[in-house]
């Protein structure tokens, strides 16, 4: 498993320096990264859960094992989970085919159900509803957010300067070196691996332009491809928003760290709205006291249960996660008395041996 190996040798190169800090009584600051390397840093997972597209953008028998299986289709894939983990199927819904076959991979790979991992994982000491238990005690989150509006104008800045430092040039040269051929052959793949990346498949029409296109064509295209890229770019944006929302801030249990946000809306007034804040709040951390600030809360969270699956007669429809099935009753109120649920137990007969982080 590929990226789970990138993420353990980050983790296993990371940690003997927090460790090394913590001991001559310094403060580990940790900067940057994705979200899914800052939570896998955080907590200890025994593998990972494929909640993250691949980011990393490498090829590999790993990577390449899961988009064959993902080529059969969710019900299929769905039909071959359920034998040999009935547990992970029943959390996961027939058409996410992405999440099925990395179940499916983890099985085929460890030879234990992914469930089971997970359950593992949920079981050690300080473990929760969304993994295992944190690796270092007492750490804290600061969240950079700002107001979308005005983070959207940055993000489409971003977009022109990119533009401006060559995009469309570098674009260029990667299509005719690594992708021409595949479109030709009608196998271009932009589902995975780097091709996966925004900035590529939104300029695919004005890439694959016939050298017969009039330069007004070639321009459209050109423009279009840019207003694709700055909506993809904005679109994750609000998705890292949502993943810092839905795996911090409503992470379930006790042992998840404390959340301050910090709004970076103004740059200009960086030094009064994060630099100043940020390090009051580490100040009172350090000496054991409670910040001034207070902690972004969301009340509510631990009572849902985003693994139960709600069937309808119906319909004939699954929906999975008790959020969404609110959401889709309050639509069709008659679903309310013929749906049954199937909540999530996460028991598991498998034993497992943990395996080091």
């Amino acid at each position: 498993m590929q990226r789970q190996g990138l993420y353990k040798i980050c983790v296993s190169l990371i940690t003997p320096n927090i460790e090394d800090m913590h001991s001559r009584k310094k403060l580990p600051v940790i900067v940057g990264g994705t979200n899914y390397y800052i939570e896998s840093l955080l907590w200890r997972v025994l593998v990972d859960t494929g909640q993250e597209n691949e980011e990393s953008g490498k090829g590999g028998g790993a990577s390449n094992r899961k988009a064959e299986l993902e080529k059969l289709g969710g019900a299929e894939l769905h039909k071959r989970l359920a034998e040999v983990d009935p547990k992970m199927a029943a959390m996961l819904h027939p058409n996410d085919a992405r999440k099925i076959a990395r179940s499916l991979q983890v099985h085929e790979e460890t030879g234990v159900p992914h469930s089971c991992w997970l359950e593992e994982q949920r079981g050690q000491e300080g473990g929760g509803g969304l993994g295992g238990p944190l690796r270092f005690p007492d750490p804290c989150i600061f969240w950079l957010h700002a107001d979308m509006e005005a983070l959207d104008k940055r993000l489409d800045a971003r977009v022109d300067e990119m533009l401006s430092l060559g995009l469309i040039e570098e674009l260029g040269d990667f299509h005719a070196r690594y992708n021409q051929e595949r479109v030709q052959d009608s196998s271009q793949d932009y589902q995975h691996g780097i091709f996966q990346s925004i900035g590529f498949k939104e300029f695919h029409e004005y890439l694959t332009t016939p050298e017969t296109s009039t330069q007004q064509e070639k321009d459209a295209l050109r423009d279009k491809g840019i207003e694709a890229l700055k909506i993809a770019t904005r679109r994750y944006a609000r998705k890292q928003n949502k993943w810092v929302r839905n795996r911090f801030l409503k992470r379930p249990g006790d042992h998840v760290p404390a959340v301050y946000g910090l709004d970076v809306t103004d740059v200009s007034r960086w030094e009064e709205t994060v630099l100043t804040p940020a390090l009051q709040i580490l100040d009172s951390l350090r000496k054991g006291e409670q910040p001034a600030v207070e902690p972004i809360r969301v009340e509510g969270a631990e009572q849902r249960n985003k693994r139960s699956r709600y069937t309808c007669d119906l319909c004939d429809k699954v929906i999975i996660g008790d959020l969404e099935w609110t959401g889709e009753a309050c639509r069709l109120t008659s679903h309310i008395t013929t749906a049954t649920a199937v909540p999530y137990t996460g028991c598991c007969d498998n034993v497992i041996s943990p395996q080091p982080t």
